[in-house]
C-alpha cells in the first residue's frame, strides 16, 4: 500500500538490471512519484494549522519545528527511495512515527494527518498486514481525539476518512507501478525469446539451405572439372557449369528469403532437386513422382526432411542407390551405403526441432544387409490435418 515516499514495497522490488524499464516508462513513473510525494506534503502544512489553533508561545514553536522536521524526513525518505537504498528507509520510517507521537500534544487531532503518511509508509513494508495497519490507524484517528478528554473533541471522523482515502490512493498507485514494472519485464523477456527464436531459425535455415546447395555445387563443379580435364564431353561440362551458376543464383535468393523469413520449401521441389543431386553423384535415385498422399500442411516439413536426408546421403553414405518412400504420415529415406549415421551437427538438430514442433518423431538406424534408413513419422491425427 505504500509508495508514500516512492518507497518500493517488500514484494515490489526494483526491476532487475537485465530488463530495465525504458526511458519513457521511467520518466512516467518518476513524475508520478514526484506528484504524489508533493501532494502528501499537504499534510504537514495542515498539521501546522492545528498547532496554531491549539498551542501558543514556545509550545507552538516546538509544534512548528516538529512538523517541519517531519516534512524534511519525508523528503529525505523520498530521495533515498528513488536511489534504491531500501535499508535506510526503515529508520527513517521509525523517525517519522516518533515525530508524529511528539506532535500530538501540540496539534491534537490534526497530528493524525501526519499519521496518514506514517501508516502508508508502514504498510509499504508490511503489505501482507496492510489492511490491519490501515484499520488500526483509522480507528486511532477516529477514537483518540474523543478518548483524550482534555482535548474536548468528538471522534476524528475527518482524519480517519483522510487516512483511509490516502492509503487506498497510495496503494492503487503502488499496484499500478508494480504492474507496469512487471509488464516491462514481460515485454523484455518476450523480445529476448523472440530474438533467440529468430536467431535459431536463421541458423537452422541457413544450414539447411547452404548445406544442401553447396553440396550440389561441389559435386557438379567436380564433375565439370573431370569432364573438362578428360576432354571427352565439353558440352556436358558446359552444361554442368551452367547449372552450377544457376544454382548459385538460386541459393543466393533463398538465403536472402530465409533471412527475411519469407522462404517456402516444397516437397515436390525438394524431390526434383534431390533427383538431380543424386544423378550428378552417380547414385541411382528411386524417388516418388507425386506428393498428393501427403497433407498440404506437412509438405514443407517433409521437404526439409528430404533435403537434409539426401544431402547426408551424398556427403556421408557412399551409396549406389537411394530410395525415398512417402505416405500420408511418414517419409523414409533409405540408402545402401556404408551404414553409419551422419556426424552430429546443426542439420540433424534442426530437423529434430522441426519434427518435434509438428508432433512427430525421427528414427534412424542400419538396415540389412547394409545401408542406413532415416524415417520421420507424424501422429495420424496430424497427418490427416487439412
Amino acid at each position: 500500500m505504500a509508495d508514500t515516499a516512492g518507497t518500493p514495497s517488500s514484494e515490489d522490488a526494483p526491476a532487475p538490471a537485465a530488463a530495465p524499464p525504458g526511458d519513457s516508462q521511467r520518466w512516467a513513473q518518476g513524475w508520478r512519484r514526484i506528484l504524489l510525494a508533493c501532494g502528501m506534503l499537504v499534510y504537514p502544512f495542515v498539521t501546522i494549522v492545528g498547532v496554531a489553533q491549539y498551542s501558543t508561545g514556545g509550545a507552538a514553536l516546538a509544534g512548528y519545528l516538529i512538523a517541519a522536521a517531519f516534512g524534511a524526513v519525508y523528503v529525505l525518505a523520498f530521495v533515498v527511495a528513488i536511489r534504491g537504498a531500501r535499508r535506510r528507509l526503515v529508520p527513517l520510517g521509525a523517525l517519522m512515527g516518533v515525530l508524529f507521537l511528539a506532535e500530538l500534544p501540540f496539534a491534537h487531532e490534526f497530528a493524525f494527518f501526519l499519521a496518514t503518511m506514517v501508516v502508508s509508509f508502514a504498510a509499504g513494508f508490511l503489505r501482507r498486514h496492510a489492511v490491519l495497519i490501515v484499520t488500526v490507524g483509522a480507528l486511532a484517528a477516529l477514537l483518540v481525539p474523543w478518548a483524550v478528554r482534555p482535548w474536548h473533541q468528538g471522534p476524528g471522523g475527518f482524519q480517519a476518512i483522510a487516512l483511509v482515502f490516502t492509503a487506498v490512493t497510495v496503494y492503487a498507485f503502488t499496484e499500478m507501478a508494480a504492474t507496469n514494472r512487471a509488464l516491462v519485464e514481460a515485454r523484455a523477456e518476450v523480445a529476448h525469446l523472440a530474438s533467440e527464436a529468430e536467431r535459431a531459425r536463421i541458423a537452422r535455415d541457413l544450414h539447411d539451405l547452404l548445406g544442401h546447395s553447396l553440396t550440389v555445387i561441389t559435386v557438379k563443379s567436380g564433375l565439370a572439372r573431370r569432364l573438362a580435364t578428360a576432354g571427352s564431353d565439353p558440352a556436358r561440362a558446359l552444361q554442368e557449369i551452367t547449372e552450377v551458376e544457376e544454382l548459385s543464383r538460386q541459393t543466393l535468393t533463398e538465403v536472402r528469403a530465409a533471412v527475411s523469413g519469407y522462404r517456402e520449401v516444397t516437397l515436390a521441389a525438394e524431390l526434383a532437386r534431390g533427383r538431380e543431386l543424386l544423378r550428378a553423384t552417380g547414385v541411382l535415385a528411386e524417388l516418388p513422382t507425386a506428393t498428393d498422399q501427403v497433407a498440404p500442411v506437412h509438405r514443407e516439413l517433409f521437404g526439409w526432411v528430404v533435403r537434409e536426408g539426401l544431402t547426408n546421403v551424398v556427403r556421408h553414405a557412399r551409396a549406389t542407390r537411394c530410395t525415398v518412400l512417402l505416405s500420408a504420415t511418414s517419409v523414409e529415406i533409405r540408402d545402401d551405403g556404408v551404414g553409419a549415421p551422419a556426424p552430429a551437427g546443426n542439420g540433424l538438430t534442426g530437423l529434430r526441432e522441426r519434427v518435434a514442433a509438428a508432433g512427430g518423431r525421427v528414427t534412424a538406424g542400419p538396415v540389412d544387409p547394409h545401408g542406413w534408413r532415416r524415417r520421420v513419422t507424424l501422429d495420424p491425427a496430424e497427418g490427416s490435418a487439412p
